[in-house]
C-alpha cells in the first residue's frame, strides 16, 4: 500500500504565468497556467494537451458526444515565459529588500510578480 506524504513540492509556475511547452505534442505552444496541481507536479495551461472526451448525456450536456477539453501537462514540461521581452527562462528564487522570497527570471533577472 502507498503511503501519502505530506510534503508539497515547491513549483517554478503560478497561476496566470504565460508559458511554453518544451516537449510533446504541443511542443512549441504558448498558453497561460489556469491551475497548478502542486502534488501530481502537474498544470492546466489553456489551449494545450486538448483531448477529446466522450460522455453519456448529462442536465450538463444534454446530449453528450464528444467534448473537446484541456488536460494537466507535467511540471518539467514547461517554461515561465518573460512577460517583457516574451523569451523563456529558467526561474529562480532569491531575497529582495524587505527579505521577501520573490521569483525571478535566470536569463534576464528580471523579477516575477
Amino acid at each position: 500500500m502507498r503511503r501519502k506524504c505530506n510534503h508539497i513540492p515547491k513549483v517554478h509556475v503560478k497561476k496566470d504565468d504565460v508559458v511554453l511547452v518544451i516537449a510533446g505534442k504541443d511542443k512549441g505552444r504558448k498558453g497561460r497556467v489556469l491551475k497548478v496541481y502542486p502534488r501530481k507536479q502537474r498544470v492546466l495551461v489553456e489551449g494545450v494537451n486538448i483531448v477529446i472526451k466522450h460522455t453519456k448525456p448529462s442536465a450538463k450536456h444534454p446530449d453528450g458526444g464528444r467534448i473537446e477539453m484541456e488536460m494537466p501537462l507535467h511540471i518539467s514540461n514547461v517554461m515561465v515565459v518573460s512577460p517583457k521581452t516574451g523569451e523563456p527562462s529558467r526561474v529562480g528564487r532569491k531575497r529582495d529588500d524587505n527579505g521577501k522570497w520573490v521569483r525571478y527570471l535566470k536569463k534576464t533577472g528580471e523579477i516575477l510578480k
